[in-house]
């Protein structure tokens, strides 16, 4: 697949930057380095790109209103690899059975609780 080019608006912060992108409704995101919001940015999109059928149709970055201080960039997405990115993979684990009732009395998403525990372990988003 073709890479889509949405520009993005990045609003320096006191550390990092904020980010919108106007042409995919509800996409905000932020990032501690123009690293991190790029690769933010990028998520957001699939995120919010995620259901639909026909991706909108991107803006020139001339058309573009900003804020003083505020600039644009172009920011590629290629639904493809995220797709790719984003690829459930399945995984077995053993935990007593006094946590696993206990957990499923309590309607726990064991998936989001992994995920979840996994980054903080990590450090990761």
């Amino acid at each position: 697949m073709r890479f889509v080019f949405y520009p993005a608006v990045f609003h320096p912060e006191e550390v990092g930057y904020s980010v919108t992108v106007p042409d995919v409704e509800g996409c905000f995101t932020q990032g501690d380095d123009m690293n991190e919001a790029v690769a933010m940015t990028q998520e957001a999109i699939g995120l919010m790109l995620e259901d639909c059928k026909v991706y909108p149709k991107p803006s020139s970055p001339a058309d573009i209103r900003t804020e003083p201080g505020d600039f644009v960039t172009m920011i590629p997405f290629d639904e493809a690899a995220y797709k790719k990115q984003q690829k459930p993979v399945k995984k077995t684990l053993s935990i007593p059975a006094w946590l696993n009732e206990a957990a499923e009395e309590a309607h726990v998403n064991f998936s989001g609780v992994l995920q979840d525990a996994l980054k903080a372990k990590l450090n990761i988003g």
